[in-house]
């Protein structure tokens, strides 16, 4: 069984003052009106307006009336959300939208003065989520799903409903009696997440009906299995790392498995470069790092937004080839 909205709010305890992201929809109504009484005069709402369809203006008003009714501020940010040449609708859509969340808690006096965001997703969003990454061939990352807090850019983010159900959400709305609106392009099957939704969660239902339950384990599982891989990642760096150069060194990358190799390098590209590989271009990287047994012997290759290439005796990334 999953979750009840209540357990889940009785759990989740974030640091105050609190912003709630909310969109009008189910979701993230009945977490404002959740937190609203749990924390009554500590709960700021934060609506974006991402400008991408005519229903727009029904839900700013759909918030206001909600926020009037609770006697709560409402703060609502405009986005560009549009997609750029090459860019799904869906990513153009959330980057804008964290964007804005993120600026608002980082640079508007009342986001400044709140300690933590709150979102609304649920554990129907969650295994939609590991689908998605499952579809595409994820690693550990992308099968942890949504994480359920993290920090960027100095803001605490909280999902505190990932083991509730949209059903018992919208079960919990019914008793409360509150109104929510529904989003037209959630019906919309050009967007995969929706194809998913409509023909995929249906059936994982019929055949798997504790689907929810089980699935957001594994997510949970994968993410446990993530956190002790960076572990690893962490102190394998402290190894293969000149400290003068903070670059890999090629021979003490030589003395780890092929596994740990590719875990520290995808550390050091993430957290160091800022950038990421593929698999393939990992294998290659790996390949010649295997094959570097000679003092001529160059590595030069395209990895994530970069370049990696041999610089005497460490590896070194570069924005553009050298």
């Amino acid at each position: 069984m999953s979750q009840s909205l209540d357990l889940a709010l009785n759990a989740f305890a974030p640091p105050l003052p609190l912003a709630v992201a909310l969109s009008g929809g189910a979701d993230s109504t009945a977490l404002l009106v959740a937190c609203a009484r749990k924390w009554p005069s500590q709960v700021t709402a934060v609506h974006i307006n991402h400008g991408l369809q005519a229903a727009a203006s029904q839900f700013e008003r759909q918030c206001q009336q909600l926020c009037d009714s609770l006697q709560l501020p409402l703060h609502i940010l405009q986005v560009n959300a549009h997609a750029s040449a090459g860019q799904s609708p869906e990513d153009a859509a959330r980057i804008a939208r964290y964007g804005a969340l993120t600026e608002f808690m980082t640079a508007h006096p009342q986001g400044k003065a709140c300690k933590a965001m709150a979102l609304g997703q649920h554990a129907d969003d969650q295994v939609e989520t590991l689908l998605l990454a499952l579809s595409r061939g994820a690693g550990l990352p992308g099968l942890s799903a949504m994480p359920a807090q993290w920090v960027r850019n100095g803001v605490a983010f909280y999902r505190p409903l990932l083991q509730v159900s949209s059903l018992e959400i919208r079960r919990w709305l019914a008793q409360e009696e509150h109104t929510f609106i529904e989003d037209p392009t959630n019906t919309d099957e050009a967007f995969t997440r929706n194809r998913i939704r409509a023909r995929l969660m249906p059936a994982l239902r019929e055949v798997f009906p504790q689907h929810l339950d089980t699935f957001t384990r594994s997510a949970s599982h994968a993410a446990q299995a993530q956190v002790v891989l960076d572990e690893v990642a962490q102190e394998d760096w402290l190894r293969v790392c000149n400290t003068s150069q903070n670059a890999p060194e090629i021979k003490k990358l030589q003395g780890l498995s092929n596994a740990r190799q590719s875990n520290v390098l995808r550390y050091w590209l993430k957290s160091r470069c800022q950038s990421s590989a593929s698999a393939a271009q990992l294998q290659e990287l790996l390949s010649q790092i295997a094959a570097c047994t000679t003092a001529g012997h160059q590595i030069q290759i395209k990895v994530g937004s970069g370049f990696v290439r041999r610089s005497k005796a460490e590896l070194a990334w570069y924005n553009e080839i050298v």
